[in-house]
């Protein structure tokens, strides 16, 4: 059974439904209509865009153009990752990006190898959307995690010092910063894969269900995926934390101030 196109009148019944949450944000008196407006025409003409750019990508598949794609959105969803904390883009950019490689390249390898076993490694209809979704999600927990381990470190930084006086290492003075880093980035995760199929279904599941798979395809697709994106953010955090701590740290381990935005 084919897949019904939504309609231009479809389409514009859904951007209708934005009108809901404006009115209630106007009625409260809640600042973000300006902000949720333009977030969804940007959401747009980038989708729209990439729409464009996919059609082609996906016709012509070629490795190495779909391998260059893949470049853009690392590098995109890394300067988005140091953008969002209030830490200095020039110095932590790099490692970041390194992250992001590191994580995603390695990923792919084994989803595609070794749990597809079925695809070509640069294959655009694996690479692309795959490839999205463990950025995606990477790029969600490395944000939360990077921001709070700098910034609490930041807070009880005479802590910090105190257990270098006592003898402890960087490392082990670092790690309790690390634990509640790596906890707050992982336990909206957990939570959503906790009542996956009985409270929700995901969107590749339900992608999949409407472009007319079977309901086990899906299934096997969205539990190797979730367990794939789970490991991915996980080692996604835990290498940004390492790579940024070579850079923020001077040679007595002391935080260095400049990896801050100034206020």
């Amino acid at each position: 059974m084919a897949t019904p196109d939504i309609p231009i009148s479809g389409l514009f019944f859904a951007f209708l439904l934005l009108a809901i949450p404006v009115l209630i944000m106007h009625k409260t008196r809640l600042p973000m209509m300006r902000e949720t407006v333009w977030s969804f025409l940007r959401m747009s003409v980038q989708l729209g865009l990439a729409g464009i750019f996919l059609t082609v990508l996906f016709d012509y598949n070629n490795p190495l153009l779909n391998v260059l794609w893949l470049c853009v959105m690392i590098t995109v969803a890394a300067y988005e990752s140091v953008r969002k904390q209030e830490l200095n883009i020039k110095k932590l950019y790099l490692p970041t990006v390194a992250a992001f490689v590191i994580t995603t390249v390695l990923s792919l390898v084994y989803f595609e190898i070794l749990i597809i076993q079925d695809g070509g490694i640069a294959e655009a209809r694996f690479l692309i959307p795959i490839g999205g979704m463990l950025l995606g999600n990477s790029l969600g927990g490395t944000i939360i995690a990077v921001s709070l381990f700098y910034s609490d470190l930041r807070r009880n930084e005479n802590r910090y010092i105190s257990g270098l006086s006592f003898g402890a290492q960087r490392t082990e003075a670092l790690l309790p910063y690390f634990r509640t880093a790596l906890k707050s980035a992982l336990k909206p995760s957990l939570g959503n894969v906790a009542v996956m199929g009985i409270v929700f279904l995901p969107g590749l599941m339900t992608g999949q269900l409407i472009a007319g798979l079977s309901p086990m395809t899906a299934i096997t697709y969205q539990i190797a995926l979730m367990l794939t994106i789970y490991t991915a953010t996980t080692v996604c955090v835990t290498i940004a934390i390492i790579l940024t701590s070579y850079i923020s740290f001077d040679e007595f381990g002391m935080l260095k101030k400049d990896i801050f935005l100034r206020k």
